[in-house]
């Protein structure tokens, strides 16, 4: 069983560590309810009858542990402290300022992308808890068929809530870094 459970988890650790920070912001937190959603599949494992993939099993179980999370920590707030670190600078043609100038753009990129992501993350942990569930497994790659045997609904039905889901974060990310830009202009 071990050997069995190492190997599950090598090949979709990954997968719901994701999970679980699409459903917590806090770090320490996180990790606590990842290693629940680990313990959750360890105990399941030996119950797994192959109806349905493995990863669609072990979504199943990560989602289901995430919304006894929720449930639970429905009381506690919740914040993500987002930063707007970037600087425009001038560009030099001295080809040393020029490769620090790119590595310049290049860390300017990554801190845009971090920003990014950690805005759809905040809006997807606003959004209710069906939904949460639904946007999540359709970014893991997940098939409509496969977000229905999970959450119960039906594909049809996933289909159109993805669609109104995707517009929702896109109303949501531009609120939330509305909000950033706003905060980084008081600074």
């Amino acid at each position: 069983m071990s050997e069995r459970f190492n190997t599950v988890m090598k090949e979709y650790g990954a997968l719901l560590s994701r999970v679980a920070t699409t459903y917590e912001a806090n770090e320490a937190i996180r990790q606590e309810l990842y290693q629940e959603i680990c313990m959750a599949c360890w105990q399941a494992l030996p119950r797994f009858n192959e109806d349905a993939s493995l990863k669609t099993y072990l979504l199943k179980i990560a989602h289901n542990r995430c919304i006894s999370h929720v449930a639970k920590e429905a009381n506690r707030i919740k914040s993500s402290d987002i930063s707007d670190t970037t600087e425009n600078r001038s560009h030099d043609p001295d080809p040393a300022e020029a490769s620090r100038t790119a590595s310049h753009l290049s860390v300017e990129n990554q801190i845009i992308q971090s920003q990014k992501l950690s805005s759809l993350l905040t809006a997807v942990r606003e959004l209710n808890i069906t939904n949460r569930q639904i946007i999540t497994l359709s970014m893991e790659g997940c098939g409509n068929k496969e977000i229905a045997e999970i959450t119960g609904l039906t594909a049809n039905n996933v289909g159109v809530s993805i669609s109104r889901i995707k517009s929702e974060l896109k109303n949501k990310m531009t609120s939330i870094e509305s909000r950033v830009n706003a905060r980084s202009v008081k600074k």
